[in-house]
């Protein structure tokens, strides 16, 4: 899946907490966001999802992170099977590569 994040920067409308962004993402992205875990930055809590491109490479990549063995990246094929987008409880979005 092709993923131009200055596009999807310039179709997001303004969302006014993370429940009306993540909502938007779903309906974007309905069978390739994943959510991944909730952090709290300076007092502001901030949700991660993985936006997925490639499944196959993503799947394996996430497999093998559960494995209790020492991992060897040779390549960065599976970095580039996902997208990270950072919602905040506020509606702020962030997201990379």
């Amino acid at each position: 899946m092709e993923l131009n994040l200055l596009e999807l920067y310039e179709e997001m409308p303004d969302f006014h907490n993370h429940n009306e962004a993540s909502l938007w993402f779903h309906k974007q992205f309905p069978n390739n966001i994943q959510f991944k875990e909730i952090d709290t930055i300076n007092g502001t809590k901030v949700y991660y999802y993985h936006i997925i491109k490639d499944r196959k490479t993503y799947e394996e990549y996430m497999q093998s992170l559960k494995e209790p063995l020492e991992h060897t990246i040779i390549s960065n094929e599976p970095f580039n099977s996902y997208s990270t987008v950072e919602i905040s409880e506020d509606g702020g979005v962030s997201m990379t590569e």
